[in-house]
């Protein structure tokens, strides 16, 4: 990233603004809901939770911690660390080759999901079209119809995705994401109002009451072996933890902004978006007759609620066009977390970098764009190509990259120069916080970890 953009960025709003335009998104409404309905409700939404503050809060704010006092992209920050950075404890040998590795590991998943997320990211913009061209005709958008022709329609799918790469490619080559970060964060708040709105409309249906029950009810005899590791997954995932971009984010945060502080806001704001994401979609399945699940539990359900209501035409532009914000401010994210890492890496010119990035994802994303016609026959699991290459890359690649940064914060930057965070927060906001910092230190040295392994070893039964 240049110096003018971090610049620009080292305000506290600035930061905040960026920060939540990439964390907030599809993982939080398309993710969620489908992950919980596989895993069996409340007890998998109390484990996500717990989670969160456990495992995701203290990984994200290790990431911030670690952008922030190196100034560089994960696979620079690493790099250095291991070769001796200042930073770095006397008492630790030479790991460039290790670290070179898993700064790679962090820029390949990041590849890896941008090429489905944008697919995605097309049916967001499909809707986004429908919910238009309904608004123009008397009978407006049928929401049968509209899914039935996306689906069935893989080469309609690849130029949905084309579409939004063409969007991400203009923006990045032109190095004024930092601006339509903070558009995406600044629609935002906006967007909660609207889930809150449509979470009231939502539990006026028929199946509320059983859906809430389910939702939030913890019955734990639902649970299955590998629901720990996909939890901590999703919490990776919805938070942008093991991708880099948090790294990132801190690198250009600026030293007025606590990455504590940020850290814990971050993660309360996310968790919320998440909860009334579950509100909002639960009772529209249960108060259906169809069985409504996978990938696509999203889109087989809101448009069916603004279909119900009135003005909803309105509602469905307004909702598609603030999920399609999200979508791209976490695309663009995802996106600048590679190209940050290969032009500083790699010394590769930035417009040279977005074009041979975006050229390979969507390559990739060919894959994920047919999975659910051309492809679908094909099963790894019992899943789709579609549902596999998500499982597979957000429960097992990326929790395995959030666990490797973690350990590097914790072994490679001295214990000091981690407390000083907290202590620079606590003068300026609470006392507390100094104290806070046992807790989290615990966390992402011994609980958080062990978690991690845990998670990961139970998906192999």
């Amino acid at each position: 990233m240049n110096e003018v953009k971090k610049s620009r960025s080292g305000s506290a709003k600035g930061f905040y603004l960026a920060a939540i335009g990439s964390a907030f998104g599809l993982g939080n409404l398309w993710r969620f809901p489908y992950i919980v309905a596989e895993n069996g409700g409340g007890a998998f939404v109390l484990m996500y939770l717990a989670l969160v503050f456990v495992v995701g809060m203290p990984f994200l704010i290790g990431e911030l911690i670690l952008g922030k006092n190196t100034g560089s992209a994960v696979l620079p920050a690493l790099v250095r660390l291991g070769a001796g950075d200042p930073l770095i404890r006397v008492d630790v040998n030479d790991r460039r080759g290790t670290m070179i590795m898993a700064g790679f590991l962090a820029i390949t998943i990041s590849v890896l999901v941008l090429a489905y997320y944008t697919v995605i990211s097309g049916w967001v913009l499909y809707y986004l079209l429908q919910f238009s061209v309904g608004s123009l005709s008397k009978s407006g958008l049928n929401p049968q119809n509209a899914l039935s022709s996306l689906m069935d329609n893989g080469w309609l799918q690849v130029l949905l995705t084309f579409v939004h790469f063409l969007i991400v490619m203009c923006v990045a080559v032109k190095d004024v994401e930092e601006g339509v970060e903070r558009r995406v964060g600044q629609a935002m708040p906006i967007f909660m109002i609207l889930l809150i709105i449509l979470s009231i409309k939502s539990l006026s249906t028929e199946g509320a009451t059983q859906a809430l029950q389910f939702f939030l009810y913890p019955d734990f005899s639902r649970l299955s072996w590998s629901s720990l590791g996909r939890a901590i997954g999703h919490v990776c995932f919805t938070l942008s933890i093991g991708f880099g971009t948090m790294v990132s984010l801190g690198s250009y945060m600026g030293q007025k902004v606590s990455a504590s502080s940020a850290g814990f806001r971050i993660a309360i704001f996310d968790s919320f978006a998440s909860l009334f994401a579950g509100i909002m979609i639960f009772p529209l399945v249960f108060s259906s007759s169809d069985q409504f699940s996978g990938p696509a539990l999203l889109f087989q359900t809101i448009p069916f609620l603004f279909a119900k209501t009135s003005n909803g035409t309105t509602y469905g532009i307004t909702f598609f066009l603030c999920l399609y914000l999200a979508a791209l401010g976490s695309s663009i994210g995802i996106l600048e977390t590679a190209l940050a890492n290969i032009c500083e890496f790699l010394k590769m010119e930035r417009k040279k970098a977005v074009i041979i990035t975006i050229a390979i994802c969507f390559v990739i994303s060919i894959i994920p764009a047919l999975s659910t016609n051309a492809l679908n026959s094909i099963t790894i699991g019992g899943h789709s190509t579609l549902e596999a290459w998500d499982g597979f890359v957000v429960n097992w690649l990326l929790t395995l990259s959030a666990l490797i940064i973690s350990i590097v914060v914790v072994r490679r930057i001295d214990q000091a120069v981690l407390k000083a965070d907290f202590e620079d927060n606590a003068k300026k906001n609470s006392p507390a916080m100094a104290k806070i910092f046992v807790h989290w230190w615990f966390a992402i040295r011994f609980l958080a970890p062990a978690l991690c392994l845990l998670g990961l070893a139970l998906q192999l039964i």
